[in-house]
């Protein structure tokens, strides 16, 4: 998405990344979690659960955990949860050997 101006923050912020985990065979293959994604995150399976739906998978890792998938999945078979990047937690370290 092209912009017509660049926010002035953008170098301050960072985009939240997120895991999205799918409980398989709770999913009755609704398809909400798909069409409502944002980033388009989730692609319907061609395989099936027990129940015999298909369900959605993660096609790529550009998920920002807005958490739209979970609030709208009426089986709550859908759930995101934050991601740490690797580097964010070797800072966490060192700041808290300074603190002691």
């Amino acid at each position: 998405m092209k912009y017509w101006r660049v926010p002035l923050d953008t170098g301050t912020l960072e985009i939240p990344h997120g895991d999205v985990h799918i409980i398989v065979e709770q999913c009755k293959g609704c398809g909400f979690c798909e069409e409502y994604c944002p980033r388009d995150v989730l692609q319907m399976s061609p395989a099936f659960n027990r129940r015999g739906y298909h369900y959605p998978g993660v096609v790529n890792n550009e998920c920002v955990n807005c958490g739209l998938c979970e609030a709208i999945c009426p089986e709550f078979a859908i759930f995101c949860l934050e991601s740490v990047p690797s580097d964010a937690a070797a800072v966490g370290t060192i700041a808290g050997e300074a603190a002691s």
